[in-house]
């Protein structure tokens, strides 16, 4: 039997190849790849609009039902 994992139960895995973390530092990065950096926050800002999206709508749909 497999030990119990809770990462690997609960967290999605980490996607390879490029990433941004917040606050790390861009000396090394050349303009292309701050580009790339930018596009790829742009992308997770889109995501997270859309999440918030689907929370809002969830919230509103629940809100409806318990007000019958």
């Amino acid at each position: 039997m497999a030990g119990f994992d809770e990462e690997n139960i609960f967290a999605k895995p980490r996607p390879l190849g490029p990433h941004h973390e917040i606050g790390e530092s861009l000396d090394m990065l050349s303009a292309p790849e701050l580009d790339e950096r930018i596009q790829l926050l742009r992308e997770e800002i889109v995501r997270l609009e859309a999440a918030i999206k689907a929370r809002d709508a969830t919230k509103q749909a629940a809100s409806a039902f318990f007000k019958k």
